[in-house]
């Protein structure tokens, strides 16, 4: 088994230097790199706006574009939708920290500054200006150097909801829009995060807020009952990611357990972390030693989906023996190369293990690791129970292959 050295840390001269030192290292896991250029803000309708009431930024809906240093970027890209209640927008740790995060790992990001109830502007208003958004996003998708089937959608709190109303009312289209090459674009994400999002604005866990400002002057049960977007969810919506607080106050938990139980309800992947402690509003929760890893466990979710690198993916099964016995409890992992591209894990039971293609493992080089109940391997102890093998002298095991698009059975004979 491998273990990590701890990491040394020496500050000689003063407190500020380790400050700094902190700061900067908080930024380069923000984004990936220290130094960038500054976004590019383009206007989602150059020519004015549908319904716009002036000419002023609060009236004119735009994006921010940041793009990902061309020789990490993987073509991905997120809109990304800041919350605020639908009276503000908290364009900082849920606007510009996430767009530095989205360009650490590869993606062109595209913050919204979508149009405010506290402005005058309500429903559909903000329905049209998300879709407006992501079509954007791929009508542009060559320019911005972006796959048009990797655009997803990230949004915080009321910008949250916003995000979910992006996925579930994608093939809406409101009174009042434009029908130019642009809205001809699908507005679909391909993926969907929704952090601690609004949901539902017509049960006693609604945001009032929220409603309030959304609504506006229309406000009935009937259109928060047609919002609350938990009620929206169909198979087409695309898989979501969703993260969540048990101490939040604000917009309590059961907004995004209702949408994931609707997402399991008509099968749409989904996946949900809910951490015990942590108020409303962390964005990306940085310098948080609990709350800061959320961020990591998306950019996994993201990379085992394929967002990041999409891959030709096989089934496999075999079996797995440890000195010629059958591994009784363990996992086979089989990672590739592109450190992008999605790892697969297989359980081992009774020495058996597959794996169908969707989950399966990437066409061409991996490396495999076991991992075994010390059970199986008499005299052997360690700590926690299981021990792992990642190589094996020449000869002794497949640990190093390619795996082909019609992959046979593999025999893992690990041998101690």
């Amino acid at each position: 088994m491998r273990t990590r050295a701890p990491f040394p840390v020496a500050c000689h001269r003063s407190r500020a230097r380790l400050v700094a030192a902190c700061l900067l290292l908080i930024l380069m896991v923000a984004g990936g790199a220290v130094a960038r250029a500054e976004p590019t803000r383009v206007r989602l309708w150059p020519d004015g706006a549908p319904g716009a009431r002036g000419d002023a930024e609060t009236d004119q809906p735009f994006v921010d574009i940041s793009r990902a240093d061309p020789a990490t970027a993987n073509g991905a890209a997120f809109v990304i939708c800041p919350g605020g209640g639908y009276g503000g927008l908290a364009s900082d740790h849920e606007g510009r920290q996430i767009a530095k995060w989205c360009n650490g790992v590869g993606a062109t990001a595209l913050v919204l500054h979508y149009r405010l109830g506290s402005k005058g502007y309500h429903y559909p208003t903000q329905l049209l200006d998300v879709q407006r958004a992501v079509r954007f996003a791929r009508a542009n998708a060559r320019r911005l150097g972006v796959d048009p089937s990797r655009i997803g959608i990230i949004g915080f709190s009321a910008g949250g909801h916003l995000a979910s109303m992006a996925a579930t009312l994608f093939d809406e289209r409101p009174a009042g829009g434009t029908d130019d090459a642009i809205d001809r674009e699908s507005a679909r994400p391909d993926v969907a995060v929704l952090a601690y999002p609004v949901i539902s604005l017509g049960e006693m866990h609604a945001h009032r807020g929220s409603r309030k400002n959304l609504l506006g002057p229309a406000d009935t049960d009937e259109l928060a009952a047609t919002l609350s977007t938990e009620r929206r969810v169909t198979a087409a919506t695309p898989p979501t990611f969703l993260f969540q607080t048990d101490e939040d106050a604000g917009v309590p938990a059961e907004n995004a357990v209702a949408f994931y139980l609707a997402c399991r309800r008509q099968g749409v992947p989904a996946e949900l972390h809910s951490y015990r402690r942590g108020p409303h509003g962390v964005g990306f929760a940085l310098g948080d030693h609990v709350l800061g890893g959320w961020s990591d466990l998306l950019r996994d979710w993201l990379r085992d989906r394929g967002f990041f690198r999409p891959v030709a993916r096989t089934a496999v099964k075999g079996r797995a023996t440890v000195g010629g016995v059958p591994v009784s409890w363990g996992m086979v992992t089989f990672r590739p190369d592109d450190p992008l591209a999605p790892v697969s894990s297989a359980r081992i039971r009774n020495g058996a293990f597959s794996v169908d293609a969707a989950d399966g493992p990437v066409v061409g080089p991996v490396t495999i690791s076991v991992c075994a109940s010390t059970a199986d391997v008499p005299g052997l102890d360690t700590a926690n129970g299981t021990f792992v093998v990642e190589e094996q002298s020449p000869g002794a095991g497949p640990w190093r292959l390619a795996i082909a698009p019609d992959q046979a059975e593999l025999d893992l004979a690990v041998t101690r």
